[in-house]
């Protein structure tokens, strides 16, 4: 069973972020694909994108975003696929909207929560890293 991950981010802006994630995950072997798209700005095709996920051979999808921080959400309101949200801190508030958006999903729709910033950023990755040793068997 091949592993591979999406990462998405909802802004171009938060490419120093989706970095993080990419080195981390590039580092373990795990294939990646990123994509901007943002859950405001472009909510269909999210939609679409988190729909057809799964046929696209993902097995877990990084969403990262800053501020009101929709897109973990939003992503996991159209996908089976485990969701992990990497909360930013771009917003004059650093952070603490876009932590308090992802943490409080309703019943329904889970997301995996992680730190804000910069660590949550690679801390994404390494969970999927162990995500993978547990789901996949050479």
């Amino acid at each position: 069973m091949s592993f591979k991950v999406a990462i998405v981010a909802g802004s171009e802006n938060d490419a120093d972020y989706v970095k993080l994630t990419e080195e981390e995950l590039g580092a373990a072997g795990i294939e990646y694909e990123t994509h901007y798209i943002s859950a405001h700005r472009q909510p269909e095709e999210v939609a679409g994108f988190a729909k057809t996920a799964a046929q696209r051979g993902f097995k877990v999808i990084i969403a990262l975003a800053g501020y009101a921080a929709a897109l973990p959400g939003v992503i996991a309101g159209y996908t089976s696929l485990p969701v992990i949200g990497v909360p930013l801190d771009t917003s004059p508030l650093s952070g603490w909207d876009s932590l308090l958006a992802i943490v409080q999903m309703p019943n329904g729709v889970p997301v995996a929560a992680m730190s804000v910033g910069r660590a949550g950023a690679r801390n994404a990755a390494r969970f999927c890293q162990r995500l993978k040793e547990i789901c996949v068997k050479d």
